[in-house]
């Protein structure tokens, strides 16, 4: 059987578990900073030097957002709430880029007084933005490659999905602002999710490369920096193996040094936007089995649920399970890992083999550290979870309190 490791031994958890009852999301901090320091190293040739900015939207906590700043990162933000959240971490001005779609003007008019960069993603957004908040200094237009570029499962092919310029739309959108008073200029795209082909990334710079070369000369722009997105995938599976940054990032500098340098359109700055491939494989759900179950098929019930992941049943994700009880045991048991929401698809595994499980035994779900906690929910009066961090010296800190039924009727007017 295939294992993934665990920062954390039986008996620390079960200590833990004595504070903070489960479920919960708990999260390495020591992995996230080193994890930081390989990525910023992977492409420290950058010209100007590289920022990736964390997407916010994977991992919702200012505590969270607090150790990247001090590791050089700024904030991707699609909400108002999201804008708070980065600018209550201290990720300040610039730090910030501010992406969205079908966007509230109120979230323009916030994004615009924080600093932040507006990135755009329709040309209608610009006299919208105008007449709503001004438009800014620095101008960056998200790019939809349509079909220059394939997409994936998780969020679809470019010419079907609804984000971002075409390549006339973006020409367009360039002279225009540029004739409404913009002085600066970045180049955005962001085209697949949980992607693991390395090649895909370096594939999206050259496109993004070519399209600062002509629309450089045809508008008689400087381009500052192209923000490459995010995308990079995990191995969620033990099988699996993760993106080489390093080879993405020679690659990258390739095609930098031909189209970019050899155009004379240097420095360009590149930036990013990767919120899983950051987080993502340094959280872990922590939970309880309490049930099973044996009728046409054999079941496994835990004290989480989908409320908590909703992943597995969204996607069909995959996300490996480790007994805390039976680390290594044989797998010679199958299983399905279900939670207690009334819909038949609250199921963490379906046909897993693991070793056997009882009632009482403690089970971390991996790979939790993005799109987890984040994509939550209270359908079925669900509760959500505490966040914990496993500080670097190997203590739990509480940075999210789970919710309480107080909490789930504070809203109703009754």
């Amino acid at each position: 059987m295939s294992l993934k490791k665990l920062p954390f031994t039986m008996q620390q958890i079960e200590k833990i578990i004595e504070k903070h009852p489960t479920p919960f999301h708990i999260y390495d901090e020591k992995a996230i900073r080193e994890n930081a320091r390989r990525f910023y190293k992977a492409f420290s040739w950058v010209p100007g030097g590289f920022k990736n900015y964390f997407a916010v939207k994977a991992l919702p906590n200012p505590a969270i957002l607090k150790i990247l700043k001090e590791e050089g990162m700024g904030a991707d933000c699609s909400s108002l709430p999201e804008l708070l959240l980065s600018d209550m971490a201290g990720i300040k001005g610039e730090d910030i880029v501010f992406t969205s779609n079908d966007t509230p003007a109120a979230e323009f008019i916030k994004a615009k007084e924080l600093g932040a960069v507006i990135n755009l993603d329709d040309i209608t957004h610009i006299p919208f933005l105008e007449k709503h908040a001004g438009i800014p200094e620095l101008a960056c237009l998200r790019y939809n490659p349509g079909p220059l570029k394939e997409g994936n499962k998780i969020i679809g092919n470019p010419e079907e999905a609804k984000y971002g310029f075409t390549r006339e739309q973006l020409i367009e959108g360039y002279r225009l602002m540029k004739e409404k008073g913009a002085k600066r200029f970045g180049l955005h795209t962001m085209v697949a999710s949980n992607e693991l082909n390395p090649d895909y990334f370096i594939e999206t710079a050259e496109i993004l490369f070519d399209l600062v070369v002509e629309i450089s000369k045809k508008l008689s722009i400087k381009f500052e920096f192209v923000n490459l997105g995010g995308g990079i995938g995990i191995p969620y599976k033990p099988e699996q193996k993760a993106v080489d940054l390093e080879y993405v990032s020679e690659g990258i500098k390739k095609a930098y040094e031909k189209k970019i340098r050899g155009n004379s359109l240097d420095p360009l700055r590149i930036v990013m936007e990767c919120g899983r491939v950051v987080t993502g494989p340094y959280g872990y759900l922590v939970t309880k089995a309490i049930h099973t179950k044996n009728t046409y098929k054999n079941y496994i019930g835990l004290d989480a649920c989908m409320a908590n992941l909703m992943r597995p049943a969204l996607y069909g994700a995959y996300h490996h399970i480790t007994n805390m009880n039976n680390p290594e045991g044989k797998p010679d048991h199958t299983y399905d890992v279900t939670g207690s929401l009334c819909e038949n698809n609250d199921k963490f595994a379906i046909n897993r083999e693991m070793p056997e499980t009882k009632p009482g035994n403690t089970i971390v779900i991996h790979d939790t550290g993005a799109h987890g906690y984040a994509m939550g929910f209270n359908y079925n009066g669900k509760l959500r979870s505490a966040e914990l961090l496993l500080t670097t010296d190997g203590s739990a800190k509480l940075i999210r309190r789970a919710e309480t039924v107080e909490d789930y009727f504070s809203t109703l007017k009754f």
